[in-house]
């Protein structure tokens, strides 16, 4: 997490390396003579025009050598007209270098065979920029057998730009030996090629899912969408929001090639390569080094790339910083990111700003991201517009969108159009929606088709659902097989799920010894596994686990504890709870507050709630109250206790009639 204090750090403007696109010519443009090996170094220690002049005297005079420079000097000015002449001069003379310029020369003017020719004649001499130049020529005319012969001249010379090229069309054609050119010409400084090798290793590290930086897939909702979250529809148990999806994890094999993708992003990102900076940037944001993820992302956005604009904002959103979450999320979504306008809908409709959400998430289905047509659709639901809901769930689930296609299920079968839900659950359920399969779970329970639930309750379950690891338990403990319920159990009970929890404490409390008699001084117990579980469960608010947990309070002599856990369960309604209390405060003498607690209980259905207040109403002598509380203690049951309630109601009644 970036903490506050980091704000700065993020937003700074700091020095960063500004991207150069020079002209095409320049990286074609060969030195001549002595300094062949680079493109006028001269100019290090003279300015231009000294050199110039000291050349144009000497080609004046002949000189081949001083004939290519200032061909070459005059080409880079672009003073085609004045460079001609000397390039074809020293061309004359044998000069590979001034072969290769006029070639570039002829290019530039428009006569591209006439330039092949002369790249051709500075290339059999061992010129690796014009065989460089030569290969481009013939890629372009579509000749890559030629093409590749003539890059593979340069690469073999050690040229960045050859090697590079040749990556590139052995790429184009799968070649595998496309890697080796691609590392020769990162090696030698070249941005690009360390960015596509850098990409290529985390391709062959992470796998063909490799996910980039704060991309969703348009299966998974929202995403960095509306944040509303998950949970049930209202009056079915159906779940119809999604989860985001989750980045890709690196398997430990991968390591390695992990951390030489990241060396690469960052020699390119050093010179300039913005979307080696936004990559860099999500390596760093997956480590947890947010600050310099957060310093990345800012070179790569200033630098005009959408995507690391909307990641900065996500970062800045984690921090704490929604203001200027929005500001670079707005830079992103005005260059066309339909993520970002997805991001401000949500922001919007977080504030209650529900035109401004709605606009947001139109831009973010006009600029192609599906998102934005469910995220109306959520937007629409949630505002009881049920009709434009439907429409918008349907565009959205008909371009793919599996949670779309689920929640446009849950309306229709909400409506109670069970026959058109399903296919749309089927539908969402085979893309991946976990959702969805739990959906059609309850779906074929509510049919009695348990076996089919089941396989979907399954399906969902393996994908981490916790309330179908749930059902799946329950199903288990129904036939038997009490170990694959308790594993299953435990995953939901673990995701959080209060009934889980309860279930899997009974399932242990079943396995436990019963206890013997109680021995004076003997240590007290410890809490036992299922006793924590029941205890997770009532802190949950689960209020069959909270009796639990105050019974074995109780049992322990921890009366307060106890009486804790019954208040609670029976302030929430337990009648079970309502009636424990009673008697724990009947047993430490407060009858009157007992009683009041055992009339709520019997109220709600309670016979031996209903029984103690008959006993209690017969030993103040109200004979005709405690008649009244037989006859419902006798009604309510169980057995035993209708047996006991009636024999005390014949005693009263003789008592009345004496």
């Amino acid at each position: 997490m970036v903490f506050m204090g980091d704000r700065a750090t993020l937003l700074e403007t700091g020095r960063f390396v500004q991207r150069h696109a020079g002209n095409a010519a320049d990286e074609i443009i060969e030195a001549a003579g002595a300094v062949d090996a680079a493109v006028d170094t001269t100019a290090d220690q003279e300015n231009e025009a000294e050199t110039e002049a000291r050349h144009r005297l000497a080609a004046e005079k002949g000189d081949p050598a001083s004939m290519s420079v200032l061909g070459a000097l005059l080409l880079r000015r672009g003073d085609l007209d004045g460079a001609e002449p000397y390039l074809r001069g020293a061309t004359g003379q044998g000069d590979r270098a001034a072969a290769n310029n006029l070639g570039v020369l002829l290019h530039q003017r428009g006569y591209p065979d006439e330039a092949a020719g002369w790249w051709r004649v500075a290339a059999v001499a061992g010129s690796a920029p014009a065989a460089h130049a030569l290969g481009r020529h013939h890629r372009e005319r579509g000749d890559e057998p030629a093409a590749e012969y003539w890059l593979r001249q340069a690469a073999e010379q050690g040229h960045a730009l050859g090697a590079y090229a040749l990556a590139d069309l052995l790429e184009h054609r799968s070649d595998v030996g496309a890697e080796r050119w691609l590392r020769a010409a990162a090696e030698q400084g070249h941005r690009e090629a360390a960015y596509r090798l850098a990409l290529a290793l985390e391709r062959r590290a992470t796998g063909p899912a490799a996910r980039g930086p704060h991309a969703y897939d348009t299966g998974t909702g929202t995403g960095t969408g509306t944040g509303t979250g998950t949970g049930p529809s209202t009056g079915t148990g159906l779940r119809a929001a999604t989860r985001p999806a989750p980045l890709g994890e690196a398997r430990p094999a991968a390591e390695d090639g992990l951390a030489e993708a990241e060396q690469w992003f960052r020699q390119a990102a050093a010179r300039g390569h913005r979307r080696a900076a936004l990559h860099l940037g999500a390596i760093l944001e997956r480590r947890g080094d947010l600050k310099e993820a957060g310093r990345w992302y800012l070179t790569s956005a200033k630098d005009g790339e959408a995507k690391a604009a909307r990641a900065l904002g996500f970062l800045l959103r984690d921090a704490g910083d929604e203001e200027s979450a929005a500001v670079w999320w707005l830079r992103a979504a005005q260059d066309g990111d339909g993520n970002a306008a997805n991001a401000l809908g949500a922001l919007h409709a977080a504030r209650g700003e529900q035109q401004t959400a709605e606009r947001w998430y139109r831009a973010a289905m006009d600029a192609g991201d599906v998102n934005g047509a469910y995220n109306l659709g959520l937007l629409c639901a949630a505002q009881e517009r049920t009709q434009q809901a439907e429409q918008w769930y349907r565009r959205a689930a008909y371009a793919g969108h599996r949670e779309a296609a689920n929640a446009l299920a849950v309306l229709l079968l909400q409506a109670g159009d069970a026959g058109g839900a399903e296919p749309w659950f089927s539908k969402a359920a085979e893309a991946g929606s976990v959702d969805a399969a739990f959906n059609l779970g309850i779906l074929h329970a509510g049919r009695d088709d348990d076996r089919t639930a089941l396989t979907w309750y399954e399906r969902a379950a393996a994908a981490g659902h916790t309330e179908a690891a749930l059902q799946v338990g329950i199903a288990h403990l129904r036939d038997g097989d009490e170990q694959a319920a308790e594993r299953h159990l435990r995953c939901a009970a673990g995701g959080g799920s209060a009934e889980a929890a309860y279930r899997l404490a009974t399932v242990l409390d079943a396995r436990r010894p019963a206890p013997g008699p109680p021995v004076l001084g003997a240590p007290r117990e410890e809490r036992s596994e299922c006793e924590e579980w029941y205890e997770r469960a009532a802190q949950q608010g689960h209020r069959r686990a909270q009796v639990r947990v105050g019974m074995l309070a109780a049992a322990r002599g921890d009366i307060e504890e106890a009486a804790r856990w019954y208040r609670e369960a029976a302030e929430a309604g337990s009648r079970n709870g309502a009636f424990n209390l009673g008697l724990l405060l009947a047993r430490e003498g407060a009858e009157r507050e007992a009683a009041l607690w055992w009339t709520r209980a019997a109220h709600a259905g309670h016979g031996r709630a209903a029984l103690r207040l008959a006993l209690l109403a017969a030993r103040r002598g109200e004979l005709t109250e405690g008649r009244r509380w037989c006859d419902r203690a006798v009604e309510l049951g169980p057995a035993e206790v209708a047996e006991r309630a009636a024999r005390l109601s014949e005693a009263l009644h003789q008592e009345l009639t004496a």
